[in-house]
Parts: C-alpha cells; sequence; structure tokens
C-alpha cells in the first residue's frame, strides 16, 4: 500500500484538527450524528454474531467494519477530535483556540450521541417487535451488558471508577491508533487495513469507548436493563469520556507530534 511516512501523517493529522475546529456548526452535527449511528449499528451486528455464534473473537472481528465506514465517508466521533483538535492548538495554527476546540467536542459529543440514541430506539423496537414482545436473545443481551457495566463499576467503588478511566483510556489509545493508521495509507485498502487492527483489538479487550456506550446503555434501559440513567451517565459515561480523551491524547496524539514535528535537537558527536 502507498505508505507515507510519520512526518508527512503527523502534519496531516495537525491539518485535520484545524479544519475540524473551523468547520461549521451543521456540518460538524451531521457528521457527528451519522458517525454515531453507523458506530451503533456496527456494535448492534457485532452482538447479534456473539449471540449467535457463542464465539466473541467473531464479533470483534467484523466490528470494524462500521469504523472504516464512517471513516470514509468523512464523519467525525468524539474520540477522534479528542487527539486531533488539540494538536491545532499546540501547534500555534492562526486562529485556533482552547473555546474552539472546545465547542467541536461539544457539538460532536451531541451529534454522536443523537444518532447512536436514534440507533437505540431502533434496535429496542426490532428486537421487541415493536414493544409487543419480551425482548429477543438479543435484546436480552443489551440489557445485560448495561447492568453489568455501570452496577458492576458501582459495587466496586473508587476502585471501579479508577478501573472504568483505565479501560477508556486503552479504548482510545487503540481507536485513535485506527484514525491514525488510515492517515498512513493513500489507497482505501491500506486505510481499511490500519484501521482494522487497533479497532478490532479494542472491541475484543471490552474496553470502554463513549460513543459505543451512548448505543449499548440507552438500547439496555429501553429493553428493560435493571439500571438507570444515573448510572449509565456516572457510573460509566463520565470516567469513559475522561479516560478516552486522556489515553487517545496522550498515548497518541502528543507523542507522535513530540517525536515526529517538535523533534528533539539532533545528537552531537564530538
Amino acid at each position: 500500500m502507498a505508505y507515507l511516512v510519520p512526518s508527512e501523517f503527523v502534519t496531516k493529522m495537525v491539518d485535520a484538527g484545524e479544519s475540524k475546529i473551523f468547520m461549521s456548526t451543521r456540518d460538524t452535527i451531521i457528521r457527528a450524528y451519522m458517525a454515531g449511528a453507523i458506530l451503533a449499528l456496527a456494535a448492534w451486528f457485532s452482538i447479534t454474531i456473539i449471540v449467535q455464534t457463542g464465539i466473541p473473537l467473531v464479533g470483534a472481528i467484523l466490528f470494524p467494519v462500521g469504523f472504516c465506514m464512517l471513516y470514509l465517508f468523512g464523519f467525525d466521533l468524539l474520540t477522534g477530535v479528542f487527539v486531533l483538535c488539540p494538536l491545532a492548538l499546540l501547534d500555534k495554527r492562526p486562529g485556533v483556540t482552547f473555546k474552539g476546540v472546545l465547542r467541536n467536542w461539544g457539538l460532536v459529543f451531541l451529534g454522536n450521541f443523537g444518532g447512536a440514541f436514534t440507533v437505540a430506539v431502533m434496535a429496542a423496537i426490532v428486537t421487541t417487535f415493536g414493544f409487543s414482545k419480551e425482548p429477543d436473545k438479543v435484546g436480552v443481551m443489551l440489557g445485560h451488558i448495561g447492568e453489568g457495566r455501570t452496577l458492576g463499576y458501582a459495587s466496586a467503588g473508587a476502585a471501579g471508577m479508577l478501573t472504568l478511566f483505565v479501560r477508556g483510556m486503552l479504548c482510545n489509545w487503540m481507536v485513535s491508533a485506527g484514525v491514525v493508521g488510515a492517515m498512513i495509507s493513500t489507497t482505501v485498502t491500506g486505510k481499511v487495513l490500519a484501521m482494522w487492527m487497533p479497532i478490532m483489538l479494542f472491541f475484543f479487550m471490552t474496553f470502554e469507548h463513549s460513543i459505543v456506550n451512548m448505543f449499548l446503555f440507552p438500547s439496555g434501559l429501553l429493553l428493560g436493563g435493571k439500571f438507570t440513567w444515573f448510572d449509565y451517565i456516572f457510573w460509566n459515561e463520565i470516567p469513559t469520556v475522561v479516560g478516552n480523551l486522556v489515553g487517545g491524547l496522550a498515548f497518541t496524539g502528543l507523542t507522535l507530534y513530540a517525536t515526529h514535528i517538535r523533534t528533539a535537537p539532533k545528537r552531537a558527536f564530538e
């Protein structure tokens, strides 16, 4: 596959962050909405596969199809802009401000949630035949996922919150690696391959992804999951979002920027 050297694709990362900060409100929300919806469909697809096969690895192998679709269509996930937008600020691009970065993050969060929630409602309708029957096997699993990944953490108190945060960090380390990986290649095949590997890893390891959870937990609540909206927001979404921000920026964005854009002085030999 056609390959860009690190100094080239890291520059593309900064350029991408700059363009997203200056994007119109309408375009930002539409692209984020579609990204949330497509990723939610991929999560639903993968859970269906796991229920039918009983093999989680098969679901993890196929889940990245959603991520690849939304990236190739030019849609935006919060986990991606967490990494790209701060680099434009760090690089002192003209007109880029901290307020502009926060504006982008806020709009993308709202758009992602709207798209994921739309698919959550659709999933609840489909798995209950229009709320006329008890949830099918997929619907039951959706409800149980929400219970285990809210009340399960809450039962551990501060240790549960720390675990959520770290799982969020690990998740966006891999997801942002997928975003960056797509910039390494200039061919569709190369982009898909570079995205597939880290996304498959994060899904199989059940790391916490804030946008995937925007589908899993609302759908679980609609399908009779034994947890509350407070449980979801406090005992999953908030620490997951913070972990996604820290992990993606620290392990992917800042490390690549520091060593490929703002490199250290060359070693002098005496």
